[in-house]
């Protein structure tokens, strides 16, 4: 039978930390006789696996092949109760939910009374950290036993009530409808990415207007207001205005600032806010302000100050190496990033199963761009083919055709020009079948095309007329897009000084925010 790398099971198991498996082993061995059971030898062997093998499984233990699909069933159930268990997973919305079954227990023994007190003080805690849909379970299994149990007038309390069920009810209404749309928002951005003409502006507009509920902001809660920043955020990405997606990526931020406990329940939300805020600044090239949102990224990462468990250890990982890369692209430091770009390719190997294929081929493409700064263009153009290569993945369109834009250059500035006239057909191919050809791709194109027929005296004025023909679209509302993932204008410059690319960006890096 073939190796299944991907099976569930084995995933769960290699997730585990050391003391998560000792914990596990504790609860299993709580009966003497689950030391020998087959779901206990299928965890010990699993533990020592490198990956998935299903002969050896059956080879190296009692279990039988017509057992093997129970025991592992019952193996995943077992360390899933056993996580439940450990304090490092208890949270607010675990504590609520595990009230509820308490008072679930008490109702059902006829104990009424005890029931509505425990749910009476779990409604508090769901209310207090914005769990509307747990409060809203909670007001509900209330109703059902007031209707067996009067505590007070029942008229009032039908009352009290059905005016908390009614009020949490168009509470999570909203909220739905606000997620939904920023989830929307972000999947149209990773599909499509920004807008590239007037259609795109009026579709987007229009899409975000007639799925935005009304609402008053002193109304709304945090939850709320947080699915709202992130929806305002996509919106104004997708439109490319960056000083608008900074102004929505901070309130998001704020929210956690002014509410600091929402950091250990919502840490993820939190750690995304962070991460957007960079990523609005760095668009924006606003280097003084990225440099101290990243610098209290890394104060809280390292003095532990985000709820960390596997989840949030991978988006740390994610996050804080995305923007560190950022950070040396703002401030033009190419070869000096290069150790740190050496350690994170071999640490992206360790993620791989944890973190989507999309955002590894966004880091291959920052690798890239790194060793492109630094003049190190082959190995630019080999982490641009990982991304050209991969024929499985839907990626945005964005980092495709850039990819190929960047891949030409480097293969110029890398003297690799034997088959460049294919590689210009390919791209341009490419482009069309996209619909993502603009004035930029167009022109570079076209420019790279003619270079091999340009005599050596007149590059420098060959050059020159292009840089001049680009400027004009550098702050073109759709054609400035192409200028965020390749800094044409600095390279060309480059050519026309007679210096580094990396020299330029370092040269402009020192006026921004001046």
């Amino acid at each position: 039978m073939a190796i299944e790398k991907n099976d569930t099971l084995f995933l769960l198991v290699k997730s585990l930390s050391k003391s998560e498996k000792r914990q596990f082993k504790v609860y299993a061995g709580r009966l003497g006789g689950n030391a020998k059971a087959n779901f206990m030898l299928l965890f010990n062997l699993l533990d020592k696996l490198d990956e998935y093998n299903e002969p050896l499984i059956l080879k190296k233990t009692t279990i039988k092949k017509q057992q093997i699909s129970n025991a592992k069933a019952h193996l995943y159930k077992q360390i899933l109760i056993s996580l439940r268990l450990n304090p490092v997973h208890q949270n607010i919305r675990a504590h609520i939910r595990e009230q509820f079954d308490f008072a679930a227990i008490l109702y059902s023994k006829g104990l009424y009374k005890q029931s509505l007190k425990i749910l009476e003080k779990a409604k508090e805690i769901a209310i207090l950290n914005s769990e509307n849909n747990l409060a809203f379970e909670i007001v509900e299994f209330e109703k059902v036993i007031e209707s067996q149990y009067i505590t007070r007038s029942l008229s009032n309390r039908a009352e009290e009530l059905s005016k908390q069920a009614k009020k949490l009810n168009i509470k999570n209404a909203r909220s739905s409808k606000l997620s939904n749309l920023s989830l929307q928002l972000y999947s149209l951005l990773l599909k499509q990415g920004y807008v590239k003409n007037n259609d795109d502006v009026l579709f987007v507009t229009n899409y975000f207007k007639k799925r935005l509920p009304s609402y008053e902001i002193s109304e709304l809660s945090f939850k709320e207001k947080l699915f709202l920043y992130k929806a305002y955020l996509w919106y104004h990405l997708i439109l490319q205005d960056f000083v608008n997606s900074y102004k929505y990526s901070q309130k998001w931020v704020d929210l956690f600032d002014e509410e600091p406990n929402m950091k250990l329940q919502n840490p993820v939300f939190y750690l995304k806010g962070i991460n957007y805020l960079l990523e609005s600044l760095y668009l924006a090239k606003h280097k003084t302000k990225f440099i101290e949102v990243f610098n209290k990224l890394e104060y809280e990462i390292d003095n532990e100050l985000i709820a960390m468990n596997e989840n949030t250890k991978s988006l740390v990982f994610l996050y804080y190496n995305h923007n560190k890369l950022n950070q040396y692209f703002l401030e033009g430091k190419f070869t000096k990033g290069l150790p740190f770009v050496s350690f994170l390719i071999n640490e992206i190997p360790k993620y791989h199963a944890i973190i989507d294929a999309h955002h590894i081929m966004v880091f291959y493409y920052k690798i890239a761009s790194m060793y492109f700064g630094a003049g190190d263009y082959k190995l630019c153009i080999y982490y641009l083919n990982k991304i050209i290569s991969n024929k499985e993945l839907k990626m945005r369109e964005d980092l495709l055709c850039f990819s190929r834009i960047l891949n030409l250059v480097a293969h110029y500035d890398a003297g690799i020009d034997f088959n460049i006239e294919a590689l210009i057909v390919s791209t341009y191919k490419f482009l069309l079948k996209m619909n993502n050809l603009q004035q930029v791709q167009r022109k570079m194109i076209s420019f790279l095309k003619k270079l091999s027929k340009i005599y050596p005296q007149d590059l420098k004025k060959a050059f020159i007329e292009l840089n001049e023909e680009l400027k004009t679209l550098e702050n073109h509302p759709y054609e400035k897009r192409a200028f965020l993932y390749l800094d044409i204008i600095s390279w060309l410059e480059s050519k026309i000084e007679n210096k580094t690319v990396e020299q330029i960006i370092r040269q402009k890096a020192k006026f921004l925010n001046k």
